[in-house]
């Protein structure tokens, strides 16, 4: 359930978690800036390829493992994209096309802005179309897809049904997605056949006033934000801080169980991200990613762009090639072990510290304390507008190495 935060003049703050099979491994890589001088070649995404194009800008991203696109992510610009998965009226194809993940990467790679995002996003929905199984579990899990597109200056909902979509932008006040097609009756932006396709349809009869979510969904919208539900959840949650609202106020949200944000069971919460989008550019973007599920016993560790920085080895999961099922037809046959090294050391951790309360409550304690550190260091950061490049470009990795670390002592010791 992607959020958004609007509240000028302090910075955007977002955060973002994927429900998916409760076993699917999460990772965060990281894909440099790159100039693609052979446009005849393709682009290959998930399931189909697509032209390339001559420019691809770096990005960051919290993705299934098995797949090309992402869940969530940023670009070196600024810009953030999350998707959700939602249902409605208009019938989920199954056939192969571009993946809601994919086009959360292809928007990030290809636009320095958030509504330069949308306009990518839409045009190779209207060229590829979207489809395709989302899980590598064999079991079709196939939908439609809203997005949250923000960066420094602005923030904007997608939401799509086929190849029709509605576009909202973000003027003020907080905004979350989840699940359901969420945009009314204010639509800044719109697929130009969207109307008239719904009144063909009998969804809507051309009189009373377009209702996006109304008309393509079966949701009573005058009831969203009072229905039970992880949308009006989400949106009670933003509401109880608005006017105060940090980027740990946002991870506070994404850990809250009572609310069924911070999912468990069969689908669970595999990753979560937080970021912050400084109006005034002198101030870097910071994203926080965990590469682990449940972000309750998960440190949020933060990412910065910066030249030259060091790959992300231990949240990259290894690469198949021949015999990876998903590039394999019939897909999914066969099932890869995809953990990498900061999921592995995170979930044996769990698993030993769930059987020992007092093991479990001092591995906790490390992972706050790291986390406060980071955090600190982080508002220091934004406060002073300094940056030690040579310490940024391996930031990451580094909190991610003092992760395992916790992990590794916790079950080593008696």
């Amino acid at each position: 359930m992607p959020l958004a935060v609007s509240e000028r003049p302090s910075p955007f703050h977002l955060a973002g978690r994927p429900d998916r099979p409760c076993d699917e491994v999460q990772e965060v890589v990281y894909f440099p800036a790159a100039v693609h001088d052979n446009l005849r070649g393709h682009l290959k995404c998930t399931y189909i390829e697509i032209d390339q194009v001559s420019e691809t800008y770096a990005v960051v991203l919290s993705r299934p493992a098995w797949l090309w696109g992402a869940e969530m992510g940023a670009n070196e610009h600024g810009v953030c994209i999350g998707n959700e998965a939602v249902w409605g009226r208009e019938e989920v194809c199954d056939e192969e096309a571009l993946l809601g993940m994919d086009l959360v990467r292809l928007g990030l790679e290809r636009a320095d802005t958030a509504e330069k995002a949308l306009d990518v996003i839409v045009d190779l929905l209207e060229k590829y179309g979207q489809g395709g199984n989302c899980s590598e579990d064999g079991v079709t899990f196939s939908y439609h897809n809203s997005f949250l597109i923000a960066d420094r200056k602005e923030a904007w909902i997608l939401e799509t049904a086929g190849k029709y979509w509605a576009a909202e932008k973000v003027q003020e006040g907080v905004r979350n997605i989840s699940n359901q097609l969420s945009i009314t009756t204010k639509i800044d932006r719109e697929h130009p056949d969207m109307r008239n396709y719904a009144k063909q349809k009998g969804w809507w009869d051309g009189k009373k006033e377009f209702d996006f979510a109304a008309t393509y969904s079966y949701i009573d919208t005058t009831k969203m934000t009072i229905s039970p539900g992880r949308y009006c959840e989400g949106y009670k949650l933003l509401n109880k801080h608005k006017g105060n609202i940090t980027f740990e106020t946002m991870m506070e949200i994404l850990r809250d169980k009572p609310s069924g944000i911070n999912m468990e069971g069969e689908f669970l919460t595999t990753a979560s991200m937080v970021s912050i989008l400084p109006q005034d550019s002198n101030f870097p973007c910071i994203h926080f990613f965990t590469g682990t599920p449940d972000p309750e016993r998960s440190v949020f560790k933060p990412f910065i762009f910066v030249p030259n920085i060091s790959q992300l080895l231990d949240t990259s999961s290894p690469t198949f090639e021949v015999e990876d099922p998903v590039k394999k037809k019939p897909h999914f046959k066969t099932k890869l072990d995809r953990r990498h090294p900061l999921y592995q050391e995170h979930q044996q951790a769990l698993k030993v510290t769930d059987k020992k309360e007092e093991k479990s409550k001092t591995m906790l304690e490390n992972m706050r304390s790291l986390e406060k550190e980071l955090f600190k260091e982080m508002e220091s950061i934004l406060q002073n507008k300094h940056l030690d490049v040579d310490k940024i470009v391996n930031l990451f990795p580094q909190c991610a190495k003092d992760e395992i670390q916790i992990y590794k002592l916790n079950v080593s010791s008696k």
